[in-house]
């Protein structure tokens, strides 16, 4: 097994950038008192002014996250890539978890989209998603936002020019993903794209403009599509009250969702996981619906909604967990934003992406 240990998450951006940072946090605060939002502390519950995760999603300034150091595992045998992808708007580099179990042949591709201030690295220690890819034989791509496009490594979901098909980052990183697909023989029903946070946000809106691409979506404390289109409507959806996308998903696609959200979470509303579930029900014409309320082995009570098309396959599957706040459930205490509480998220999500492509099913 070797072990390479990854670099501290790079700091915020503060004294480098100081007429930046600052001005974007009187955008912040600006932007939350047009929205009611005041600094916390208040007992209302609306987020706080200085309350990590708000401030990094948009590019604020803010502490550095936790974890910032962490060893990672490779098995003995597997690759962990570096390299770039070049689109026509724009490059974007990543890393490739190539598993030594694979010998030449994998079952799917999964892209991981870290949440704002992640490395790749950190994500990959935190997910834990590199032992699940040895023992199911799939390849992980850990894509990694650039300095230059967010100041706090954050996916630009809010950006209108980054939610559509062919253009922005969408383009970048689906054609991420047909690459490596390709260069694996893996197609469209075996590739699938999750993320935390701003990376599920941007997992959904690969879902809903690249269907082509990927069969399945796993969104962990993330947004709907079409929560927002610049940054006030960004903090209002954040926290809530936004009033996010009106339209149902036009892409008449067989997409399947799997969304992750902790009812105590204070960075992204919880209401923003059950609108991610709305969308996901609305591709589904006749479904049937299951409702499951129960303890985790650890005691955390978990509430799970599982919608079944037509065919009989799981179409949505939305876990609120109780007590959950904006870290990846049953995550590794090596990353940051995780909770090693549980239920395991990473093997929920890849038990829900490959169950729908085997013969069984």
């Amino acid at each position: 097994m070797k072990t390479f240990r990854t670099g501290a998450l790079r700091p915020a951006a503060d004294a480098a950038r100081p007429s930046r940072m600052d001005a974007a946090n009187d955008l912040v605060r600006r932007t939350l008192a047009q929205h009611g939002l005041m600094p916390g502390g208040d007992g209302s519950g609306a987020p706080s002014l200085l309350s990590g995760e708000l401030m990094r999603a948009l590019g604020g300034r803010a502490a550095a996250a936790p974890g910032a150091v962490a060893s990672l595992a490779i098995a003995d045998g597997a690759e962990f890539r570096n390299d770039t992808f070049a689109g026509r708007s724009g490059s974007r580099a990543y890393r490739t978890y190539v598993p030594a179990s694979a010998e030449g042949q994998v079952t799917g591709v999964v892209m991981m989209l870290h949440g704002c201030t992640q490395t790749p690295e950190d994500f990959a220690t935190g997910t834990g998603m590199n032992a699940l890819a040895e023992s199911g034989r799939f390849v992980v791509i850990y894509p990694e936002q650039s300095r230059g496009a967010n100041a706090q490594t954050c996916w630009n979901w809010f950006s209108k020019g980054d939610q559509r098909r062919d253009r922005g980052e969408p383009e970048i990183l689906a054609g991420m993903a047909r690459k490596v697909a390709a260069e694996h023989g893996v197609g469209r029903e075996q590739t699938f794209v999750s993320g935390l946070s701003a990376g599920a946000a941007m997992a959904v809106i690969l879902g809903e403009t690249y269907p082509d691409v990927f069969a399945a979506v796993g969104a962990h404390s993330g947004l709907p599509y079409g929560a927002a289109i610049d940054v006030p409507s960004a903090f209002a959806a954040m926290a809530g009250t936004g009033a996010g996308s009106a339209d149902a998903p036009a892409t008449g696609s067989d997409l399947r969702t799997i969304i992750f959200h902790g009812d105590a979470d204070r960075t992204v509303h919880p209401a923003n996981g059950k609108g991610i579930a709305r969308w996901a029900d609305a591709r589904g014409a006749e479904i049937t619906q299951q409702r499951d309320d129960f303890l985790t082995e650890g005691g955390r009570r978990v509430q799970r909604r599982v919608t079944i098309n037509a065919d009989g396959i799981t179409q949505m599957e939305e876990w609120t967990v109780a007590g959950l706040g904006h870290a990846w459930s049953g995550g590794k205490a090596g990353g940051s934003y995780t909770d090693p509480a549980g239920p395991d998220a990473s093997a929920e999500m890849i038990r829900f992406f490959f169950d729908a492509t085997r013969e069984e099913v």
